[in-house]
């Protein structure tokens, strides 16, 4: 049986405004056996609030709208993962929306949110956002507004940055360590997903180590393991090449299946490095030594952020900068020991 918050006031004798105080936790004027009374009668009929009809006395949704790019994506499954972690204990919900990676899509998504009350946004996105769009705009002022998107939109508070330079950088230093001289580059097709630090660090480990960057080793594909593939068929054209270091971990999963279909091994033949530390990296054989970049956290701290700019209006959200860490597992041959 569904009861309304006036039928529990009626049955334990006391004021509508009352049992929602003590629903609330709010106001210590109530006695114990008042208290107590009330929370029984929610607890034998499982009495849920309407936020619906809430919503219309606290103008709060308790509902959090998130946009991202490719819900398919094994990134933003992992950053959705770590957002409800932190909302679903908070009474919040999630309303997720997909892009499908075009912006027009993304403002028509915030138009509909908006218009369903929800309390704030979470927008990952590649995309410099419209002026009316901003974060300084009247629309963020309405509408707490965090953006994840690798710091592309200009602002001094509530950026999240990864160190993903650094990242891309140690992977091929330790490719270098290892004794690989000729390391091929699988990269983002479109540049969609704004990975130039990833490139920039291999180019820059490649100059460090005094070994010549040679464009014929970098091939382009989809962030998919179906455009990891199509790539590293193409690059392994280059016999010569003894590592690969892919820019997402589907990336390295595709490369895997193109190498194996040569007739040729990881990490015998062709060593392997990925990025992101997606937990099927660790189930792959071998298991794949990747750039660990922490996505579950990404996604927790953007909704604590938003979480904070809902219920505190007035305080300055933070910026926070991630750190990346290579995981070392089976992927990569030593070949010191081949060496004259």
């Amino acid at each position: 049986m569904k009861v309304t918050i006036r039928q529990i006031a009626d049955m334990a004798g006391v004021s509508v405004t009352t049992v929602s105080q003590i629903l609330n936790n709010k106001g210590s004027r109530f006695s114990a056996e008042t208290r107590k009374k009330v929370l029984d009668i929610v607890e034998e009929y499982q009495y849920k609030p309407d936020f619906f009809a809430s919503n219309l006395i606290t103008r709060r949704s308790k509902t959090i709208g998130m946009i991202v790019p490719d819900v398919t994506d094994f990134f933003f499954s992992k950053l959705v993962e770590g957002v409800e972690s932190y909302i679903n204990p908070l009474g919040y919900m999630l309303i997720l929306c997909n892009s499908r990676q075009d912006l027009e899509k993304e403002i028509q998504s915030l138009q509909e949110l908006s218009h369903r009350s929800v309390d704030g946004i979470l927008l990952a996105t590649p995309n410099q956002m419209p002026e009316k769009y901003a974060v300084t705009s009247e629309f963020y002022r309405d509408h707490p507004l965090i953006l994840i998107d690798r710091g592309i939109n200009q602002r001094d508070f509530g950026r999240m940055l990864v160190k993903e330079y650094e990242g891309a950088y140690r992977a091929i230093t330790y490719f270098v360590e290892k004794g690989h001289k000729n390391i091929g580059l699988l990269k983002e097709k479109t540049g969609y997903y704004q990975l130039e630090e990833r490139l920039n660090g291999y180019r820059h480990a490649l100059k460090d180590s005094k070994i010549t960057y040679k464009g014929k080793y970098v091939e382009e594909g989809e962030l998919t393991i179906e455009g990891g593939y199509q790539a590293a068929k193409k690059l392994l054209s280059h016999r010569e090449v003894t590592a690969i270091f892919c820019s997402n971990d589907a990336m390295a999963i595709g490369c895997y299946k193109a190498i194996y279909e040569q007739g040729r091994k990881v990490p015998e033949d062709i060593s392997v490095i990925g990025f992101d530390d997606l937990v099927l990296s660790r189930y792959i054989t071998p298991p794949l030594t990747t750039v660990k970049q922490p996505i579950f956290d990404i996604g927790f701290t953007a909704a604590k952020f938003l979480v904070d700019a809902i219920e505190f209006p007035n305080r300055r959200i933070p910026n926070k900068i991630f750190e990346t860490k290579l995981i070392f597992r089976e992927s990569v041959k030593d070949l010191t020991g081949e060496q004259s």
